[in-house]
């Protein structure tokens, strides 16, 4: 059973950038990886996810152009680079792993594993 670390969070300024990271204890090779957030008195959303061996990006029209979601070569590794960022986006961000991934969206019930969040904060 897979296990993932979520870091990379803080406090910017709008307009600044940070970038998320979702390690894993074991390979993610076969999940689909990916990321939610949840904003106090908001429901979870889906941001962006990505299949670890076969790509496959999928992004919420709100992100689209601002984030890019990327692997590495270890594929035990997932990152969310966030630029521009905006108000809007402060939430905890969460990475989770399922087995299916789609390009026309990004239901949480599908993931099945997930971290404990690390909180982005955009001040303005």
């Amino acid at each position: 059973q897979v296990e993932l670390v979520e870091s990379g969070g803080g406090t910017v300024q709008t307009g600044g950038s940070l970038r998320l990271s979702c390690t894993g204890s074991s390979d993610l090779d076969y999940y689909c990886i990916g990321w939610f957030r949840q904003a106090p008195g908001k429901e979870r959303e889906g941001v962006s996810s990505i299949h670890v061996s076969r790509g496959m990006p999928y992004y919420i029209d709100s992100v689209k152009g601002r984030f890019t979601i990327s692997t590495d070569n270890t594929k035990r590794a997932v990152y969310l680079q966030m630029n521009s960022l905006k108000p809007e986006d402060t939430a905890t961000y969460y990475c989770a792993a399922g087995v299916v991934c789609s390009t026309a969206a990004l239901p949480a019930g599908a993931f099945t594993h997930w971290g404990q969040g690390t909180q982005v904060t955009v001040s303005s």
